[in-house]
């Protein structure tokens, strides 16, 4: 087990970070193409959109034939897109590679963490849900400093060196990482019927997927303010909140990596989801008093951490819960996820426009509900024992 969670971290840090390699490099570049602020907008947001509608049917796809070429298939998938990218010279191509990103590279989240839920078990999954968010923070810090580096050479490079990175980890997905899926399990999932993840939606278990659109919608909101905010608050440029990011970053990933499967042992996944809303909440309001650079290194690493509790331990909690096969749960979540990116940033900007401090007092509102969210699961949940003792 520590062998294939060791390779499945290695393979999502490369994914991420490939993905992050274009993110300080892609306005600029759709500019020069001539996109809109507009278009700018609505080219982040059809990526998102695809995700939201092809996660699920990935990861029901990934408990029907294995995680492994499903796996294959999202990061081959993010290779073409970025490739179309490096060549397009339209803005109608940047949104074919955007689509066509979205549609495959959906399949890349929901397949592996079912692959974590496969090979670990009940009492290690948070454990290792936690190394699978880890690895995504991590990337998410390398990638966008090596885009910046080397988009000083051209616009262009570094959505070749993201493809060509995406490129050399699907090589090493093929030659390394074991299907971890039986031929058995596979089989079982084809002829069980469809309906068992739609009775989940009907189940307490659905709180589970609003709670994390909550999180998503609050996460994405602060994501797309928090640079006006702290400009205006307490006059940061683009390099410090560069650094504010990562150290918010490396705080979100050591709770994951290192953290988190002690917290879930000596707590429970539900404790430690609440804890994590509640933290994340207080970081939302401590936004609010930030003044120089080290109150928002300091009050954004607080969110960071409390944020970076929720997600492996909903995904724990999940995978445990779900009546369907563990690729359609995970794939829910994505699209659940992927939902509050949609919404999160317009609602966010639209706030901000009427009082710079409203995204986050929502935050706060939206940290609220996640935790009723919580509350309520955990009734409904008795309710049933109760109906069926």
């Amino acid at each position: 087990m520590k062998t294939s969670l060791a390779l499945l971290f290695s393979v999502m840090f490369l994914v991420m970070c490939g993905f992050g390699i274009i993110i300080p490099v892609l306005p600029f570049f759709a500019e020069s193409i001539g996109a809109t602020p507009t278009e700018l907008g609505l080219l982040m947001s059809i990526y998102s959109l695809m995700q939201f509608l092809f996660a699920p049917i990935w990861g029901r796809i990934s408990d029907q034939y294995g995680r492994k070429p499903i796996l294959l298939v999202g990061i081959i998938g993010l290779s073409l897109s970025f490739f179309l990218f490096a060549v397009a010279k339209t803005l109608s191509l940047l949104f074919i590679a955007r689509i066509v990103g979205g549609i495959l590279s959906s399949a890349t989240m929901p397949t592996a963490m079912a692959y974590v839920a496969d090979i670990t078990s009940p009492e290690e999954r948070g454990k290792g849900m936690g190394m699978i968010g880890a690895a995504i923070g991590l990337g998410f810090i390398f990638g966008p400093a090596i885009g910046g580096i080397f988009s000083k050479i051209s616009l262009h490079t570094p959505f070749f060196i993201a493809g060509t990175l995406s490129l050399l980890t699907s090589l090493f997905v093929f030659l390394f990482l074991k299907e971890s899926l039986t031929k058995e399990q596979a089989q079982a999932n084809r002829v069980a019927p469809s309906a068992s993840i739609w009775q989940d939606l009907n189940r307490p278990i659905l709180l589970l997927y609003i709670l994390q659109w909550f999180i998503s919608f609050s996460l994405s909101g602060l994501e797309a303010t928090f640079a006006y905010f702290a400009a205006k608050r307490a006059h940061l440029h683009s390099t410090e909140l560069g650094y504010i990011f990562m150290i918010m970053g490396l705080a979100s990933a050591l709770i994951q990596g290192g953290l988190i499967g002690k917290l879930i042992r000596a707590f429970g996944e539900g404790r430690v989801i609440q804890a994590g809303i509640v933290i994340s909440a207080a970081g939302f309001a401590l936004i609010l008093l930030i003044h120089d650079f080290w109150t928002a290194a300091l009050y954004l690493s607080i969110f960071g951490v409390g944020n970076g509790m929720i997600r492996p331990c909903l995904s724990s909690l999940i995978t445990k819960q779900t009546n369907g096969g563990q690729g359609s749960a995970t794939g829910f979540l994505s699209s659940f996820d992927s939902l509050g990116r949609i919404i999160g940033p317009p609602v966010a900007g639209w706030l901000f426009t009427i009082t710079i401090t409203l995204p986050y007092i929502s935050g706060v509102i939206l940290s609220v509900l996640a935790l009723s969210c919580y509350y309520l699961f955990v009734y409904k949940q008795k309710e049933k024992h109760q109906t069926a003792s």
